[in-house]
């Protein structure tokens, strides 16, 4: 009995980066729902260039000392 790897046919390692279209859409699509809290996570996740998880542990205190 042959043992399949779970990951076989997937993309392992860094995903490629988002295209200037995908941005916008994603960004299009949070402003028509009118999600503004996740429309400023992902913003800030652009202009920052970080990860998700790093995003979801900052504080309102540390981005507006950080804007000074």
């Amino acid at each position: 009995m042959d043992h399949i790897p779970w990951d076989k046919d997937r993309l392992i390692g860094p995903k490629p980066p988002l295209k200037l279209r995908e941005i916008w859409a994603i960004r299009i699509r949070l402003q028509l729902a009118k999600s503004t809290r996740d429309l400023a996570l992902f913003n800030l996740a652009i202009d920052s260039k970080l990860r998700g998880c790093d995003l979801i542990k900052l504080k309102v205190q540390q981005l507006k000392s950080a804007k000074k």
